[in-house]
């Protein structure tokens, strides 16, 4: 055995013993540290010490005296007694053994407290705060700068000193300073609050659903892929993936992809290709297996976005008895299987498909994907059926806990989920639409420059009379499908369905996207189509001569009524075809009025209606 005495009380500085009395911990329950703590040079030391004290326990007759200890130590250590300990520090090992009611710790030699407790410069405090200031700055300045203003500002200072100077420390101390300063406060500065609440915020774990459908998370993301236009075959960008995941199984319920940012109408979309069954109709491929995950889910968990606070949304949801729970602003952490789910697909499914772009710019390096991309729109979207259903659901995860599509069969099969009928599904398709608001006219609802009437909507404004707060109805459109319209009509207490009037077909299957866009081009075709030049011209020379006139009537001494003057210009027939005046001469008064004066004739105005009158 190789025993060391222990250093005197004077030679330590006291330190805490738990960190609980550095830090005020919240919510800290701590148990005392065990020999497994140590290291094992320590844990050696502290078993031959219990060991030595075990065996004179069984030896000693009497007290712990020195007379006692004595004769065993010198037996015990006869071949070496350099390494024989102090009869005192062995009466000191065992009161600590037993006051601590034999913990083994107990007897792990101090050296995990030894060391200099205080700092071994002083007076260069301020000019470290002063430098620690500029550390703790948004702009995240680098330690090497920081310690270069803190010698700088020592230097300049101790030129003024002759005597005492301000010692500067070293880089390498400057630098374990900083790092022995509390890390969250130095990230709020350097960082801000929300990035340091992310490294540093406590992350409980979720209360783990009982069945399926129970807790259904949704998200968006851009796909680390470029696709082709079917037709055109030119490089259309990353698309946008809407995700619905049952968080119970790991299925995915739904999804919705397209090119335009996320939005109300995505997660619509998405929503209601979870709710129904999924079919495969559309398809050019066959799949091995079928995709039963479907029905009416309880919770759907849902961020921040201002897609998921719409009214739209949230009345739907309301109608179908879908709650909604928002998370937190910017902690996806909160739904963690969809944002996993996403990771998934770019690792194990976009990995080899041509087209595949990287998150991570420099990780391009000479590969370009929007000369690799290959793959159509329509054959990606096959394609990622295929995944989900074939490979996907059928595949273990990562832990192999589970099989998603074998677990939603159990779930299934213990509680299956409420299930919507047809008609159900129909209304939550046209509830799941945009809402909008529009006026009841004669010839029905205008609703982005189409027209939408029917015979049954001629109907109901024949029976059914409207006021000034009843003409203004609620309408829902198909974002994808403008060919019609739904109308909530009170007096019938349901949505009525109302076609587009457009006689060639332009409505047909057409999305609320490509009107705007046709709208704009039009719009464009007919801006570069106007002269504009020309209509510039005429109109200021219409404004040119309607100012003329205006200076040309000022300055008449005729001053007429402008009833009197409306009545002469109809009696001249001041018309495009006839007269283009009201400048009668004297002989053709006196033809009209013959009985009136020269002079009466020149203030005829004054009493025109009587001679009007008289006339007929």
């Amino acid at each position: 055995m190789d025993f060391e005495d222990e250093f005197n009380d004077s030679e330590l500085v006291s330190k805490p013993d738990t960190p609980a009395q550095y830090v005020k911990l919240a919510d800290a329950e701590l148990v005392k540290r065990d020999l497994d703590t140590f290291p094992d040079f320590l844990k050696d030391k502290a078993l031959d010490k219990y060991q030595l004290i075990a065996f004179i326990e069984k030896k000693i007759t009497g007290g712990w005296t020195q007379k006692n200890l004595d004769p065993i130590l010198d037996t015990l250590f006869t071949a070496n007694m350099d390494k024989r300990p102090n009869w005192r520090t062995l009466v000191r090992w065992r009161k600590s053994y037993i006051d601590s009611n034999g913990d083994l710790a107990s007897l792990v030699a101090k050296r995990h407290k030894m060391g200099n407790r205080t700092s071994r410069t002083q007076g260069d405090e301020a000019f470290f705060e002063q430098a620690l200031i500029r550390f703790l700055d948004a702009k995240r300045p680098r330690v090497s700068t920081a310690y270069q203003y803190y010698k700088d500002a020592i230097t300049i200072e101790n030129e003024n000193i002759i005597d005492g100077q301000i010692p500067i420390i070293s880089y390498k101390s400057f630098n374990q300073r900083i790092k022995s300063l509390p890390p969250y406060p130095v990230a709020v500065a350097r960082h801000g609050k929300f990035k340091a609440d992310q490294w540093f915020a406590y992350c409980s774990s979720h209360i783990p659903p009982t069945r399926i459908l129970e807790r259904v998370e949704i998200d968006h993301t851009p796909l680390d892929i470029i696709l082709l236009d079917d037709e055109l075959s030119i490089p259309l960008g990353r698309p946008y993936l809407t995700l619905i995941v049952d968080v119970f199984s790991g299925c995915v319920l739904g999804f919705h992809l397209s090119y335009r940012s996320p939005s109300y109408v995505s997660a619509a979309k998405a929503i209601v290709h979870a709710i129904k069954p999924k079919s495969f109709e559309g398809l050019d491929i066959e799949l091995q297996n079928e995709w039963p995950c479907f029905g009416k889910f309880e919770n759907l968990v849902v961020d921040n976005g201002a897609e998921f606070w719409s009214k739209s949304l949230e009345h739907a949801c309301k109608e179908t008895g879908i709650n909604i729970q928002y998370n937190p602003v910017k902690q996806p952490w909160l739904k963690p299987f969809v944002e996993r789910f996403f990771g998934m697909i770019n690792e194990y499914f976009l990995t080899e498909l041509p087209g595949k772009t990287f998150s991570n710019i420099l990780a391009k390096e000479e590969y370009k994907p929007e000369k690799d991309a290959i793959m159509r729109f329509s054959t990606f979207v096959e394609e990622f059926h295929r995944w989900i259903v074939d490979v996907y659901h059928q595949d273990s995860d990562s832990r192999e806990t589970r099989i998603p599509i074998k677990q939603w069969q159990y779930g299934f099969d213990i509680y299956p989920p409420q299930k919507m009928s047809k008609e159900d599904e129909q209304r939550f398709t046209v509830l799941m639409g945009i809402t909008d608001e529009r006026t009841l006219t004669r010839n029905g609802f205008k609703y982005e420059e189409l027209m939408y009437d029917s015979t049954a909507l001629a109907d109901y404004r024949k029976h059914y009379p409207q006021t000034k707060n009843t003409i203004k109805k609620l309408i829902k459109i198909d974002p994808d499908d403008l060919s019609n319209i739904h109308v909530y009509l009170e007096e019938l207490d349901g949505y009525l369905k109302v076609s587009c009037t457009d006689n060639s077909g332009y409505a047909n299957g057409l999305s609320l996207h490509e009107h705007k866009i046709i709208k704009k081009i039009n719009r464009e075709t007919i801006r570069e189509s106007k002269d504009n030049l020309g209509l510039a011209k005429a109109r200021m020379a219409i404004h040119a001569r309607v100012k003329q006139e205006q200076e040309a009537f000022i300055a008449s001494k005729t001053k007429a009524k402008i009833s009197a003057v409306k009545k002469q210009a109809q009696l001249a027939d001041i018309s495009n075809t006839g007269q283009r005046t009201i400048n009668l001469n004297t002989e053709e008064l006196n033809l009209f009025l013959p009985n009136k004066s020269e002079t009466k004739q020149i203030n005829v105005f004054d009493n025109w209606d009587d001679d009007l009158e008289a006339f007929e």
